[in-house]
C-alpha cells in the first residue's frame, strides 16, 4: 500500500507493528504451556500439592488470557499518556512493596511475604515493580536529560528511589528481584547518557550491598558455598538439591531429549521444575536442540526490543525508546539469570523464565510490557510515515 505523504492526518491501523515480535511471543508461550503441563503432570501424585494433573496448566492458561486481555489494554495506550502516568506509577508500585510487608494484607509463602491477596489471585508484587521500574526510571531519565553528568542534580534522586525499593523487596526478601529491578534502573540511566563515574560507583556499592546480603544471611551463604561443589555429598542432599537435579536433566537430554513427556527430574526429583526450573526440563526433554532453539528465540526477542528502542530515539522520541530497551533489558537480564541458574553457572535464586515458566503475575507483567514494546513499535511506524498518534 501507497505510503501517506509526509504531513498527513495519517494514524495508522491497530495492527502496524513488527509481526515478528507476535510470533517470537507465541512460539515462547506455545513452548512455555507445553512444558508447563509436562513438567506439573505429575505434581498429582504429591502429597505436598495434592491435586489434579491438569491443576497447574488450566490456571496457567488462565493467567495467559488475563494477560493477553491486559495486554490489550495497555498497547491501546498512547505512549504520551503512559509518560505522564509514570510517577504516579512509580508511587503506586512502591505503596504495592509496602503493603505487602503488612500482616493480614501480604501473605507469607515459605518464609517470603510476596503477595497480595486477592479474591480470585494473588498479586506478586515484584513483577509490578519490574514493570513499574522500566516507566518510571525512563522517565525520570527524559526529565533530568541535562543533568545525567550531575551526582547531586541527576542521580541522587534516583539512588533515593533505589535505596527505597531495594530495602522493601530485601524485606519480603527477594534477591533476585531486587538484582532484576537494580539492573533495569542502571541499564536505562546508562542508555539515558548518565556519567561512567556515576555509574562505576554506583554498580560498586551494589555489588558490595549484594555481597552484604548474602554474608549476612546464612541460608543465602549455605547456597553460595553449595553452588561451588554441588556434587559434595552433604550439598548434594541439601542446600545444591535442585541444582544437583538440574544438572541431571541437562545431562540425561545430550542432543535431542529424551523425548517429549520423558523427563525424570520432574517426578519429584526436581523440586518447582514447572516454575524456577522449567529450563532444565526443556533441556531433559528436548535436549540440546531444544534448549538452542528456545535461547535463539529470546535473544531474536530482545534483539528487537532494543531495535525499536534505537529506531524511537532517533526519531527523538526519547521516553519511548527508553521503555522499549528496557523491557529488552528485563526480560534480557531474568532470562540469563534463570538460565544461569539452572545450568550451575550462577547460585541457586528463584527466577522465573520469561514466557514460559508457570507464575501468573510474571506472566500478566511481561505480557503488559511486550504490548508497551509493540505500542512503540506501533508509535515508530505511524511517525515514519508522516502521521501521528
Amino acid at each position: 500500500m501507497k505510503a501517506p505523504r509526509p504531513g498527513s492526518n495519517y494514524r495508522g491501523s491497530s495492527l502496524d507493528f513488527d509481526w515478528v515480535v507476535i510470533a517470537t511471543v507465541c512460539i515462547l508461550i506455545g513452548i512455555g504451556t507445553v512444558m508447563v503441563y509436562s513438567a506439573s503432570v505429575s505434581l498429582a501424585d504429591s502429597p505436598k500439592y495434592g491435586t489434579t494433573s491438569t491443576y497447574f496448566l488450566i490456571r496457567h492458561i488462565a493467567a495467559l488470557v488475563v494477560g493477553a486481555i491486559a495486554a490489550f489494554f495497555v498497547y491501546h495506550v498512547p505512549m504520551r499518556v503512559w509518560e505522564k502516568m509514570a510517577k504516579p506509577i512509580g508511587i503506586i508500585s512502591v505503596i504495592l512493596l509496602i503493603l505487602v510487608l503488612v500482616p493480614g494484607i501480604g501473605v507469607s509463602v515459605n518464609g517470603s511475604r510476596r503477595w497480595i491477596r486477592f479474591p480470585v489471585f494473588n498479586l506478586q508484587v515484584s513483577e509490578v515493580t519490574k514493570l513499574a521500574a522500566v516507566i518510571f526510571t525512563s522517565w525520570f531519565t527524559v526529565t533530568r536529560q541535562e543533568y545525567m553528568h550531575s551526582f547531586r542534580k541527576g542521580f541522587i534522586p534516583m539512588l533515593a528511589v533505589m535505596g527505597i525499593v531495594t530495602a522493601l523487596l530485601a524485606l519480603q526478601p527477594d534477591l533476585g528481584a531486587t538484582v532484576v529491578v537494580l539492573a533495569i534502573i542502571m541499564g536505562i540511566l546508562f542508555l539515558g547518557g548518565i556519567s561512567y563515574v556515576i555509574l562505576g560507583v554506583v554498580g560498586s556499592m551494589v555489588i558490595t550491598m549484594g555481597v552484604g546480603m548474602i554474608i549476612a544471611t546464612p541460608w543465602r551463604l549455605g547456597r553460595v558455598t553449595a553452588y561451588l561443589d554441588p556434587w559434595n555429598e552433604e550439598n548434594v542432599l541439601g542446600k545444591a538439591y535442585q541444582l544437583s537435579h538440574s544438572l541431571i536433566a541437562f545431562g540425561r537430554g545430550e542432543i535431542f531429549g529424551a523425548g517429549l513427556g520423558a523427563s525424570v527430574e520432574k517426578l519429584n526429583y526436581l523440586p518447582e521444575a514447572h516454575t524456577d526450573f522449567i529450563f532444565a526440563v526443556i533441556g531433559e526433554e528436548l535436549g540440546f536442540v531444544g534448549v538452542v532453539i528456545v535461547l535463539f528465540l529470546y535473544y531474536r526477542l530482545i534483539r528487537s526490543a532494543f531495535e525499536i528502542g534505537r529506531i524511537a530515539v532517533k526519531m527523538d522520541n526519547i521516553f519511548s525508546g527508553l521503555v522499549a530497551q528496557g523491557i529488552g533489558i528485563w526480560i534480557g537480564v531474568q532470562v540469563c539469570i534463570n538460565v544461569a541458574v539452572a545450568t550451575g553457572l550462577m547460585p541457586t535464586k528463584g527466577l522465573t523464565l520469561p514466557l514460559m515458566s508457570y507464575g501468573g503475575s510474571a506472566i500478566v507483567a511481561t505480557l503488559c510490557g511486550i504490548a508497551l514494546l509493540l505500542r512503540v513499535d506501533h508509535e515508530n511506524r505511524v511517525q515514519m510515515h508522516g502521521g501521528y498518534v
